[in-house]
């Protein structure tokens, strides 16, 4: 049972990997379910601000305080997590080992996504108002430009990386993204690289099941693809 931040990482850090909330999930795996207001058995308590018991905080926090936990919209389009130990399992499924020059030529991402991801890579890291400047998306583009980072994001290429206050401190924050290169390293890259696209398909596959045995097969597949 979750009932702090605390348990979530030790029980995410066992899992492995996550929904965000469950429905962000469908139906495959995901550590809790969303709800407003107070939980009375777990002590959990959506959007109060409280660091260990409410768990729209902890996507943040995960991000300032660790290195081996990625936040991210990586499952059905939704947010969810991935630990570092399972992050070359992903990479391997999803990326195949392949650059996102490679995926641009096959057609499989946009050209929208392909701007994206030009300016947040030309940085290594940039907040959000800064990606639509540098690369050149106008107010009329928005739904674009949203459609695209989910896609980067999805094919883990792009990865939320934290936040950055805006306006001299004045409490206004804009998520930072950052490519998964520069959120992992070269290590986990490396370990993707001497692992089969199949084989990690399995592998997570199996911890899936593991988590939620009754996980409907076609979701199931979906969720290790993206």
């Amino acid at each position: 049972m979750i009932r702090n931040y605390r348990d979530f990482i030790e029980a995410l850090t066992d899992a492995g990997f996550s929904g965000a909330v469950g429905g962000s999930d469908d139906g495959v795996f995901a550590l809790f379910r969303y709800g407003w207001g107070a939980d009375a058995e777990t002590g959990i308590v959506w959007h109060t601000g409280d660091p260990d018991h409410d768990p729209w905080e902890w996507r943040m926090r995960v991000l300032d305080e660790r290195d081996d936990i990625s936040y991210g919209k990586v499952f059905f389009g939704k947010a969810g997590y991935i630990t570092k130990e399972w992050a070359p399992f992903f990479l391997a499924a999803r990326r195949e080992g392949r650059s996102f020059n490679d995926i641009y030529a096959d057609g499989t991402v946009s050209y929208a996504a392909k701007r994206v991801y030009g300016a947040v890579a030309k940085r290594g890291a940039l907040p959000l108002q800064e990606i639509k400047r540098e690369a050149g998306f106008s107010r009329e583009e928005k739904p674009a430009f949203d459609r695209a980072l989910t896609e980067l994001q999805g094919k883990l290429f792009l990865t939320m990386c934290g936040q950055e206050h805006q306006y001299g401190g004045s409490g206004w924050s804009s998520t930072v993204f950052c490519t998964t290169e520069t959120f992992w390293g070269g290590s986990v890259f490396g370990q993707a690289e001497q692992i089969r696209p199949e084989d990690a398909f399995e592998r997570i596959r199996a911890q899936i099941l593991r988590l939620n045995p009754n996980a409907p097969e076609k979701k199931m597949t979906k969720f290790i693809l993206g």
